[in-house]
């Protein structure tokens, strides 16, 4: 079986929702690890999920947040050794290994941008990826690798359009509703600092925990609504 299949049929199998592979070598060498090749992984939250955090964030949502993210840990480490063992480079971009985002939660290279190049989505106008399938409502990690891979087309315009639902409904009124391009630094899209302060109140309103989750620019997304009211 091509390399390619074979990696994403086993993502698949264990999980995965969406599998992109992206060509990164338009990016700085020691933003992706002097590696050609990024693989972008998504887990989407269960409809229900999204449909309860209309109000406030829930304690389900906090549970399935944890939840995703450790089986995105478990799928890169899947993957890793999946491409390992045909002799190829893999770093994988878990929580591990990427460590503590800082205080303004930036990191050397986002997943996003790496499941951009891989063609799962673009980034909306409130700085999370949006995917065609599932809207926002995913969380995602990424593996690097010098493996031959078959890349996608990147995604390097928004379909947000003149949407501005996350805006109108951002509790911090921390989106400033600037549509993304691929050169643009986050702080053109979002307010960080106020978007987390309101997150971690809200959160502690949900469900007794200051932490940053709010997710109410995921819940009013129409491609994450477009995706909930699917039959």
């Amino acid at each position: 079986m091509d390399l390619t299949l074979e990696l994403k049929e086993m993502l698949f199998r264990n999980g995965a929702d969406l599998v992109g592979i992206g060509d990164l070598m338009q990016l700085p060498s020691e933003q992706r690890n002097d590696l050609p090749i990024g693989i972008s992984i998504a887990i989407k939250f269960p409809k229900e999920i999204i449909q309860g955090i209309s109000e406030l964030p829930t304690p389900e949502y906090k549970q399935w947040y944890d939840a995703l993210n450790q089986r995105l840990d478990e799928l890169t480490i899947l993957g890793v050794e999946f491409l390992e063992q045909y002799g190829y480079r893999a770093v994988g971009k878990s929580r591990a290994q990427v460590g503590d985002y800082g205080d303004d939660c930036l990191t050397l290279l986002p997943h996003k941008t790496v499941a951009t190049r891989a063609g799962l989505g673009w980034v909306g106008k409130c700085a999370l990826l949006v995917t065609e399938q599932y809207g926002s409502m995913v969380r995602l990690s990424s593996i690097l690798t010098d493996a031959p891979l078959t890349t996608a087309e990147p995604v390097n315009q928004s379909r947000c359009g003149s949407c501005t639902a996350c805006r109108d409904a951002c509790p911090a009124k921390a989106i400033h509703g600037t549509t993304w391009k691929p050169e643009l630094e986050r702080n053109a899209l979002f307010d960080y600092q106020q978007c987390s302060k309101t997150a971690q109140e809200r959160a502690m309103q949900g469900f007794g925990q200051r932490t940053s989750l709010c997710g109410k620019c995921i819940e009013v997304c129409p491609y994450t609504r477009r995706h909930i009211n699917k039959k």
